[in-house]
């Protein structure tokens, strides 16, 4: 992680790095099945050492010969942890959600993956290598995730000194030239690259007291890994709106052929429209601003699912009445309106007075639901809510919502596809 200084022209000194790559499973012993996993190239075009996704780390023979041994030992965790933590998985669908393009928004992203390793991988024998990007180098908080950090920078005059970062497609998901690729030798299977995950995670478990918060929670999802909710509410907003019979309607306009058979009469063909969605937010005070926020997001995804047509997208906001309907212009310029108790019962009898194909209600579940099913499909993205057996912060405390009814295609919302 030094900076752009030309490599050397030396051949690479492998007694050092490998001395140094012990030295860190060492400090990290929870993370030396990964660290031994890795498979080293040598390589001239890299300003220091980066990993592709297949697990191969290439390594600049003049970047080691500059560096320290305990320095090299903190870059083969940081290089490690982007695979571990699936930065460049994680990478892709970031840029397939928020539509981001171009070398620049990689960089970004590596910068960002970066400060979500560095604010806790050093200390405790191991020391931070030079030009380490943390998150007070861009005056920004710690304890964050990468998607969290993207959303608080922007590349500028702040960053301008981290240009040569490039730790490679394990850190951002964008292949590069000098890598390997998915036919090069040394390269680990999905299938390998899932059981050194696993006995990483076995191994933070085994022995918690001696890991970071972050590692932790990692571990934890590696056993109990969320489901990729924004793929899956994409694909039900979808089905619904490609179901059978779905914009379906009698046009005169063109009759129908069976008509030549009835002399004077004229009959009407069957016409396929393009969908109608109404969305119903959850406003009620149970619902927080963070959560808000996400639904916003989502408005922008379902208009995307129904073929980018947002003028078929309408916003309702609810909380114990509902709002007026919105047409969806930009889902930054949706007013949401609320803050009280919760009964979507309000939004469910306005969405359905303009006839959708589909409503898709995005709320914490602590509300009624209608009595009977809906003539139009339903989604629900459901805020995820603890219930450990205690009570739910509404105005009855011993209130327990009732679970989203059968008729309902229900999708869990709002957890992020990592933890840290």
């Amino acid at each position: 992680m030094n900076t752009s200084e030309a490599n050397g022209v030396g051949t690479l000194d492998l007694d050092k790095l490998f001395a140094a790559r012990l030295y860190a499973a060492r400090a990290r012993p929870y993370l030396a099945t990964a660290l031994f996993a890795l498979h080293t190239v040598e390589s001239r075009q890299v300003p220091t050492m980066a990993v592709d996704r297949h697990w191969r780390c290439y390594v600049s023979p003049g970047f080691v010969d500059r560096m320290s041994v305990e320095d090299l030992a903190g870059v083969w965790v940081h290089e490690v942890s982007h695979l571990l933590r699936d930065h460049h998985g994680r990478s892709d669908r970031v840029a397939r959600e928020r539509e981001l393009t171009g070398p620049g928004e990689r960089l970004r992203m590596n910068i960002a993956a970066d400060m979500e390793i560095n604010d806790d991988a050093y200390g405790d024998g191991l020391v931070t290598p030079e030009g380490a990007v943390r998150p007070e180098t861009l005056g920004l908080p710690a304890g964050n995730l990468m998607e969290d950090y993207l959303r608080w920078f922007q590349l500028g005059p702040r960053t301008q000194e981290l240009a040569w970062l490039d730790c490679g497609s394990g850190a951002d998901g964008l292949d590069r030239g000098w890598e390997l690729g998915p036919d090069g030798a040394h390269g680990l299977s999905e299938q390998q690259r899932d059981a050194v995950r696993f006995r990483v995670a076995q191994a933070i478990k085994g022995r918690p007291g001696s890991t970071p918060s972050g590692w932790r929670r990692w571990a934890e999802d590696a056993f109990h890994p969320p489901q990729p909710w924004r793929e899956l509410l994409g694909a039900a907003v979808r089905s619904a709106v490609s179901a059978p019979g779905v914009g379906e309607d009698y046009t005169y306009g063109r009759p129908s052929r069976r008509s030549v058979s009835l002399p004077g009469i004229v009959l009407p063909s069957l016409r396929r429209r393009p969908p109608r969605v109404c969305v119903v937010i959850d406003t009620s005070r149970s619902v927080s601003d963070a959560e808000l926020g996400s639904a916003l997001l989502e408005v922008a995804a379902i208009s995307r699912a129904v073929g980018g047509r947002r003028d078929l997208v309408s916003v309702v906001s609810c909380d114990a009445a509902a709002r007026v309907a919105q047409p969806l212009c930009r889902a930054e310029g949706i007013e949401l309106l609320g803050g009280g108790g919760t009964d979507l019962r309000t939004g469910f009898a306005k969405a359905l007075r303009g006839r959708p194909d589909a409503v898709v209600v995005l709320t914490d579940g602590q509300t009624p639901w209608p009595e009977s099913r809906p003539p139009c499909r339903t989604v629900v993205g459901l805020f995820p809510r603890r219930h450990d057996g205690g009570s739910y912060a509404e105005d009855d405390p011993d209130y327990v919502p009732d679970t989203p009814p059968d008729w309902a295609r229900v999708v869990e919302i709002g957890s992020a596809p990592v933890s840290r």
